[in-house]
Order: structure tokens, then sequence, then C-alpha cells
């Protein structure tokens, strides 16, 4: 079996299967939780309701935060948005994806996949430089950095393979999809899955506050 065989077969077909059982392990765990009685009544009718909306009302930091948090905001949002377009509009990811659900729709000019691809790494960049620059503002640890990289690297690789970068075509493709496979494995159990625990943090939060009377 070659390189490009091994991470086309059991290392993507792997990985998606512990993305898919970690992550429904890790929500579990936090929906079995046991929650105390609620022993004070929110001050607004609608608390709980509110407190909920929070997951959407709060996706922007207050206006109080905004010059302070206008860096860290603006590169997030621009790596998110940059990623999600590379995920779902590339041609070889459509096919992936096809290949798994069935579903498939245009896909973007090679250029264009290239550009958002420069965009979210440029981004990604400029995230991890202001958290190294500022240690005492973000108090990272290793697994802040192992999840940048294993973000970066995907992107690093699908570049250097469209570009035909480093080794011959088909191990650079097959280092991608190995670099993919990393992140799908990984993504259950590092500080990736804030991509579901903000729904479950910010809820929370918003329930706890409109308690208090907090305009929320």
């Amino acid at each position: 079996m070659s390189l490009l065989e091994f991470a086309r077969g059991p290392a993507i077909h792997w990985s998606l299967i512990i993305l898919v059982a970690g992550t429904i392990w890790r929500l579990l765990g936090v929906l079995v939780l046991t929650r105390g009685a609620d022993l004070s009544r929110p001050r607004d009718a609608f608390g709980n309701f509110k407190g909920y909306r929070t997951v959407f009302s709060r996706s922007w930091p207050s206006g109080e935060f905004t010059t302070a948090t206008r860096y860290q905001t603006g590169m997030a949002y621009l790596f998110h948005l940059a990623t999600l377009i590379v995920v779902v509009g590339i041609v070889p990811h459509i096919e992936f994806i096809t290949g798994l659900t069935g579903a498939s729709w245009p896909g973007l000019p090679n250029a264009a996949g290239v550009a958002f691809g420069i965009v979210a790494l440029a981004s990604l960049l400029a995230l991890i430089l202001r958290r190294i620059a500022k240690p005492a503002v973000y108090c990272s640890n290793w697994g802040d950095y192992f999840a940048w990289f294993v973000m970066a690297t995907p992107l690093v690789t699908g570049l250097m393979a469209f570009a035909h970068i480093g080794p011959r075509y088909e191990t650079m493709l097959a280092i991608h999809i190995l670099s993919v496979a990393l992140l799908f494995a990984w993504f259950p159990f590092g500080k990736l899955m804030h991509s579901f625990w903000f729904i479950f943090s910010r809820a929370q939060s918003g329930v706890a506050y409109a308690h208090k009377g907090v305009r929320i």
C-alpha cells in the first residue's frame, strides 16, 4: 500500500470515525450532567429564553470592549469565514463531501480557492503571533499551540500540493490528507471542540445573567 492509498483509505476513514464518535461522546457527557434545582426565578419572565438567545446575540463583543478586541475579533472571523469557504468551496473538497453524503454543488475557480486559502492561513498566523506577543493576556498552554498547528498544517500542505511545491504531487497530496486526518482525530479531544462548546457556554451564561436581572 502506497502512502497516498493509506491516506485516502484507513487514515481518513478512521479519523472520521474518531471525529464523529468522539464528538458525540463529548456532547453526551455535557448533556447528561446533572443540573441543580432552579431555586430562583429570573427577574424577567422571559429570562431563560433570553439566556439562550445569547448564543447568537453575543457573537460580537459589547461596545465597551470593541476597541480592545477589534484585532482579535476581526482576525478570528476572517479566519473562520475563509476556512469555511475553503472547506466547502474547493472542487476536490466538494468531491470528498459528495462521496460521504451524496450532496454536491458547484465549486469555486481554482484562483478563488487559493486566495481564500491564503487569507485563512494569513489570519491564522496573525492570531498565533498576537498570542505569542501577549502571553499575559491569553495564558496559553500547549493545547492552544497544538490546536493552531493542526489547523495550519492542512492549509499549508493544501496550498503546497496545489502549487506543486515540495515532494512530488502524489506524496504532497498524501501528506495533506494525513494532516486532515490528524485534524479530524484531534478535534473531539482538544480546544477545537469550542465549535460546539460555545453554544452551551453562552447559553448557560445567558441564563445565569437573566436570573440576576442583567440586560442581555
